[in-house]
């Protein structure tokens, strides 16, 4: 039966994650629905019990020791289940084959700041990233002068040795990777300069990066390929672009829609007035309506953060604050006075409201459930 690992196309060492990245993408390229040929099928049928036994922490530590990752000691589910990890332990084949030396790159991840207009409309940004990519001196092999790796004398190119101990249960063989060449069956004896024989270096590189419309804090972009070269000039991780949106100095934002708090004085309230304020297109005219109270509220239709993947627009809402005079001179005292004559007020009178709105109303509602 093939390797498990060389069936989903990871080194030995690889993480839950890369395991899953690897069965999906084989997947979608073997599945029956996309692919009917009968070998096809039979190759899902490998990869998909690969991908059953590597993603299973338990099964993957019975398969590395050289169990089948099926069945268990008590109930012998995999008819060679229970004779593989005897082998392992009495001097059977239990070998798993050298490391390859060209394996998949890690995924990186970056944050950029953008302000609420970038982040409302899109924008694009050019970044420098110091990331691992192929040595062009060896061309990723590793290897200086053309030359090749060499079969490992230690281990015969099996990339472990093999140590027999006493125990009570008899002889007991346990395999561990080589010293000598770190477990992948070769060793590189003219290791280029340049990348010492891993077949990468650190370089920094300009990445152009599209930031789209409606992104918030926490969002991530990702870009395929665009990560770290694996070892050997392996295939390249992805790049995860977070992005981080820096407050505005008087705009709110609430998802898609912004909230902006303005102040007009109480005549102006009374009377009605149009007032501007700075939205993200500009200046917009609002109109006070007359009669104003303080904490009404008006909604500015489309004015508000783009959609994100989408064209529409969220609400930009104004919150009105009436606000009262704390120093008054002598004669708009008088003023006041006779205003409030004219209206019939009355010193301590007050006018108990009835409407459902407001914190009261919320608690009214809470005692009458």
């Amino acid at each position: 039966m093939a390797d498990h690992y060389d069936l989903l196309g990871v080194s030995r060492d690889a993480s839950g994650d890369e395991i899953k990245r690897a069965y999906r993408k084989l997947a979608r390229e073997l599945h029956p629905d996309v692919n009917p040929d009968p070998a096809t099928q039979e190759k899902f049928k490998e990869v998909t019990a690969a991908y059953e036994t590597l993603s299973d922490p338990q099964k993957r530590q019975m398969y590395d020791a050289g169990g089948s990752g099926f069945g268990g000691f008590g109930g012998f589910g995999n008819a060679g289940g229970f004779g593989d990890i005897m082998d392992a332990f009495f001097g059977g084949g239990g070998s798993r084959g050298p490391r390859p030396r060209v394996r998949a790159g890690q995924d990186a991840l970056i944050r950029v700041e953008v302000d609420l207009y970038e982040a409302a409309f899109g924008t694009e940004r050019d970044i420098t990233l110091e990331s691992a990519v192929a040595c062009e001196k060896c061309q990723a092999t590793g290897c200086a002068d053309n030359s090749q790796p060499e079969m490992c004398l230690i281990c015969k190119g099996r990339g472990e040795t093999q140590q027999v101990t006493r125990s009570i249960l008899g002889q007991v063989m346990t395999s561990r990777p080589c010293n000598t060449c770190n477990g992948f069956g070769s060793v590189i004896p003219n290791p280029c300069r340049e990348c010492a024989g891993d077949g990468r270096v650190r370089a920094r590189q300009s990445i152009n990066i599209k930031i789209p419309a409606g992104v918030e804090t926490g969002n991530r972009i990702q870009m395929s390929g665009r990560g770290e070269v694996g070892p050997g000039g392996g295939p390249a991780g992805d790049l995860y672009v977070e992005i981080v949106e820096r407050a505005h100095e008087y705009l709110v934002r609430e998802g898609d829609n912004l909230h902006i708090q303005i102040g007009i004085s109480m005549a102006h309230a009374a009377l009605g007035t149009q007032v501007q304020v700075e939205g993200l297109d500009g200046t917009i005219d609002v109109d006070i309506k007359s009669g104003t109270q303080s904490g009404s509220t008006i909604v500015l239709k489309g004015k508000g953060v783009t959609h994100l993947r989408s064209t529409s627009r969220g609400d930009l809402i104004v919150h009105v604050e009436v606000q009262t005079p704390t120093k008054l001179n002598r004669e708009q005292e008088e003023l006041l006075k006779k205003f409030a004559d004219a209206r019939g007020e009355k010193d301590g009178e007050i006018h108990l409201s009835n409407r459902d709105g407001g914190v009261f109303g919320k608690l009214r509602g809470a005692f009458h459930r």
